[in-house]
């Protein structure tokens, strides 16, 4: 495939995927993997949503960095370093569709019950904090699906909308340093790759600027409610790619 006849969709994949992560503090990858594995190809997706991911993570820290819940932060770090391991010997088994069938029933029946029974419980310290890092390292190492229990965690704490998406680039940001330095050791890091990143970076830059204005002009209610409506299409996606 001729690298040459795809940059305008290379662009505009990253550019709509940035402004979904800058607004809703993640979701980038749901939307930027499936298209550009098919524009590019897995090999060059998947190093390229990873760096532009934690360029994502880093400009939104760089300006909320004091919105950081940093107990709750710290706590799912550290709980996720500990559920890798456990998550790969989860890989070792053929557990995988069974997995996240159950991981993406769980999300759609989470958040339909939360936009019909908004007066859902509410965690009110951090320290549940280490049950849902433990499970996002699980999900993560075996699976690559680390986000939505932190997503979930998120919503339970009633963080606003400025906490959300801040605290979210905290965690991202200590999981994609792995992640990056894993695919450079692994030789992924080709011209092609960061050519492209390079050339993404001035429109990942003007779409984090946007969703940062959006997420900032959302009221907390609506906010909420949007993030469910979003966590029900991931669902719906990890269920379809689960039976496929």
């Amino acid at each position: 495939m001729n690298l040459e006849s795809f940059p305008m969709a290379v662009l505009a994949i990253v550019s709509l995927s940035t402004f979904i992560r800058s607004t809703f503090g993640f979701g980038d990858a749901l939307v930027a993997m499936p298209l550009l594995a098919m524009a590019v190809g897995m090999q060059i997706a998947t190093p390229l949503v990873a760096l532009i991911a934690i360029t994502i993570a880093i400009t939104i820290l760089l300006k909320s960095w004091r919105s950081v819940d940093l107990g709750s932060a710290w706590r799912l770090i550290v709980s996720s370093l500990v559920g890798i391991p456990i998550g790969l010997l989860f890989l070792q088994e053929a557990y995988e569709g069974i997995v996240k069938a159950l991981l993406a029933l769980l999300i759609i029946f989470f958040s339909l019950y939360n936009l019909l029974k908004p007066r859902l419980i509410t965690l009110t310290d951090n320290k549940s904090a280490y049950v849902f890092g433990l499970l996002a390292g699980i999900l993560g190492g075996a699976y690559n699906t680390n986000g939505p229990p932190i997503v979930i965690y998120g919503m339970l704490r009633k963080w606003s909308a400025e906490s959300f998406r801040a605290t979210l680039q905290g965690y991202f940001f200590s999981a994609g340093i792995l992640i990056v330095l894993s695919h450079g050791l692994a030789g992924l890091w080709t011209l092609t790759v960061l050519r492209l990143y390079a050339i993404s970076l001035p429109v990942v830059f003007l779409a984090i600027v946007l969703g940062s204005k959006l997420n900032r002009s959302i009221p907390q209610g609506k906010f909420d409610k949007y993030v469910h409506v979003f966590l029900i299409i991931i669902g719906a996606t990890l269920l379809t790619n689960s039976i496929g």
